[in-house]
């Protein structure tokens, strides 16, 4: 039993226990850890596509990215694993190419390349590493949304950025969340997918295909007025908006009054 005792004491059965311990656990969490539901290409690219993909890539996005896509800080960051969702956000938007060197690339509102070679530059870029695929159309059609827990969702992890009602704010260093009003259901999903520039990564496991659509759902809600309610939205600008006709129109009115009253009174 003494023998036993200093044997509980040794430094190395600490180790070993620690070790043991670990390794349960390890085991335990491969075992039991859940599949993330993802988005799975609409398309399977053949190699045609990624050839002419190739080709359009080292003619417009090479000088800043690398021929292979490896990146050439500071001009351009690798695009080795980004996916193809983060490329068909990037050029679907016209913000790629970037017009020119700044803080933050705009949306151009209108797209650089037809959909023909987007889909190939799509594919050329999917084709350098594994990363977030296009969304799956189930989650884009928004039939079955649920509006109101897509705008608990937004509330909670977007509005202190793009405003509550997604109408866009400033930012620090020049930067700004944009306006999510009139965006497509198919770039929206892919930002929260891959989190472009400022805006954080909201994966599947984070916010499930099912949420993010029904975030879509609250917006394209919020872009049909569907939440003005009780009156004008005022820009949806929130209490900037307010402020500005309480002081403009409201002051005005109130000090008019005053001065009617005064006069009736003398």
């Amino acid at each position: 039993m003494k023998k036993l005792a200093a044997r509980r004491r040794s430094p190395i059965a600490i180790l070993v226990l620690l070790l043991l311990g670990l390794t349960m656990t390890g085991t335990a969490y491969a075992v039991m850890k859940p599949e993330a539901p993802s988005a799975v290409p609409t398309a399977t690219a053949d190699a045609d596509d990624v050839k002419a993909g190739k080709e359009l890539f080292l003619a417009n996005c090479a000088s800043c990215h690398g021929t292979n896509g490896e990146g050439n800080p500071p001009a351009g960051p690798s695009l080795v694993g980004v996916g193809a969702a983060a490329v068909n956000f990037q050029v679907g938007t016209g913000r790629m190419p970037l017009a020119a060197p700044g803080v933050q690339a705009p949306a151009k509102g209108r797209n650089h390349f037809t959909e023909e070679q987007t889909a190939q530059l799509v594919a050329f870029v999917a084709s350098l590493g594994p990363g977030p695929a296009l969304p799956d159309p189930e989650f884009l059609d928004l039939e079955g949304a649920n509006i109101a827990e897509g705008g608990a969702i937004f509330r909670t992890n977007c509005a202190m950025c793009h405003n509550s009602s997604g109408s866009g704010g400033a930012l620090t260093r020049g930067k700004f969340a944009p306006s999510l009003m009139g965006v497509e259901a198919t770039h929206i999903y892919e930002a929260m997918l891959t989190g472009p520039q400022s805006m954080p990564v909201f994966n599947d496991y984070n916010i499930t295909p099912q949420e993010k659509e029904n975030v879509i759902a609250f917006l394209k809600d919020v872009e049909e007025g569907g939440n003005s309610f009780g009156g004008h939205s005022l820009g949806s600008l929130g209490p900037a908006g307010d402020a500005l006709f309480i002081w403009t129109i409201g002051a005005a009115l109130m000090i008019g009054l005053a001065v009617w009253l005064g006069r009736k009174a003398a």
